[in-house]
């Protein structure tokens, strides 16, 4: 077999092995425009600071309600940051971690905040959600 015809049949195995591989899930990405829609949709109907992350867990935008405290920005940017990455409502891993011993080394990271916001929290994130009319998937 000459070494031309190898290196020609090695590349067209290479090729059809590419179109087969199977198809990587796709995830819709967050874009600043669409934040910006859902901070002033939250604002609208809540009071308080809000935080938009992407799914990386990049800060996109954050709004201060009026008359909101400047120690609200840092909170509302962790809590964020707390309810993507853990894919649960900062109000009920903060109730978690409270009832489980084993967690309470979670209140060292700088980044989660383990402070619930009630059902206003999340009401106002769906709400938002709605107006702008994305789907909440809690998967």
């Amino acid at each position: 077999m000459s070494a031309k015809y190898l290196i020609a049949s090695l590349a067209i195995g290479l090729g059809t092995a590419a179109f087969a591989a199977p198809e990587l899930p796709r995830h819709a990405d967050l874009d600043l425009k669409t934040a910006r829609l859902l901070a002033d949709a939250a604002l609208e109907n809540c009071t308080g600071t809000v935080s938009v992350l992407d799914r990386g867990g990049n800060l996109l935008v954050t709004l201060r309600g009026d008359g909101i405290g400047p120690h609200n920005t840092a909170a509302s940017q962790r809590k964020a940051y707390t309810a993507l990455s853990t894919k649960t409502p900062t109000r009920l891993f903060a109730e978690r971690a409270r009832s489980n011993p084993e967690t309470a080394n979670l209140n060292t990271l700088d980044e989660l905040l383990l402070l619930g916001g009630g059902e206003q929290d999340e009401n106002c994130a769906i709400k938002a959600a709605e107006i702008v009319g994305l789907s909440i998937n809690r998967t």
